[in-house]
């Protein structure tokens, strides 16, 4: 039998449509009707997927002949190609909102993009993103740029990560207009083991109005924020 052959016997063996053998490859349906027609032939690591999903050799797959696992010859860049491609992994839920995924994970070798209303990847982009890379309304990432993010370097309207750049920043450096961290930078107020701001509380302090000290009391603070003119914002002053 040709390979189309052996694909749609094997196929139906498993009880898959050949949209349940796309979703299982993470191709489209088209692909698989196109590998069965004979119209187009699976890559070689595509090929080594489709053989471990129905648990045969490459013969049986390619030639439908019952044989030993044996050794297969490749290049060097064959060889590099199925590494690489074992290192990999993507899913695209079926369900869409516009033409955008609600899942979209691609992680592995390289620069993998991931997009989606949630998103996986080593670079993501969506709503709720995860990745090295982070970019979305929530993001978490060794780089995170979000209305929420944390990461090691995160930006954001609330920021909190090693580096923390926002209107609200949390982190050992932070920066922004209210700033909390070991060293704290703010044009409001900064509270940290170095607090530079409007108002800086901490062990290291310089600012307008400066409270030096280690291990307050939430008494303290509260008189201290009290104790500010009536410029400053209420809502600094009732926060403790």
């Amino acid at each position: 039998m040709k390979l189309q052959e052996n694909l749609t016997v094997l196929r139906k063996q498993k009880g898959f449509s050949q949209e349940d053998l796309a979703y299982q490859l993470g191709v489209s349906r088209q692909s698989v009707s196109k590998w069965e027609s004979g119209i187009s032939v699976p890559e070689l690591e595509r090929l080594i997927e489709i053989a471990d999903l129905f648990e045969v050799t490459l013969d049986e797959l390619v030639k439908g002949e019952q044989t030993k696992k044996q050794g297969i010859i490749m290049t060097d860049e064959q060889l590099h190609r199925v590494i690489r491609k074992s290192r990999e992994f993507e899913y695209k839920s079926r369900l869409m909102i516009g033409n955008i995924p609600l899942v979209h994970v691609n992680v592995g070798y390289g620069k993998k993009v991931a997009k989606g209303i949630i998103a996986l990847g080593n670079i993501s982009i969506g709503v709720i993103s995860i990745g090295g890379i982070a970019i979305g309304l929530l993001s978490l990432g060794g780089f995170a740029l979000g209305a929420l993010a944390f990461g090691g370097v995160a930006i954001g309207i609330m920021a909190l990560g090693g580096v923390a750049l926002g209107y609200v920043a949390l982190g050992g450096l932070a920066v922004g207009i209210y700033a909390c961290g070991g060293y704290a930078i703010a044009s409001q107020m900064a509270f940290g083991g170095k607090a530079i701001g409007h108002i800086a509380i901490g062990a290291s302090v310089h600012g307008d109005y400066c409270l030096q000290g280690t291990n307050f009391s939430s008494q303290e603070i509260t008189h201290f924020l009290q104790s500010l003119p009536d410029n400053i914002p209420q809502w600094i002053k009732i926060f403790f």
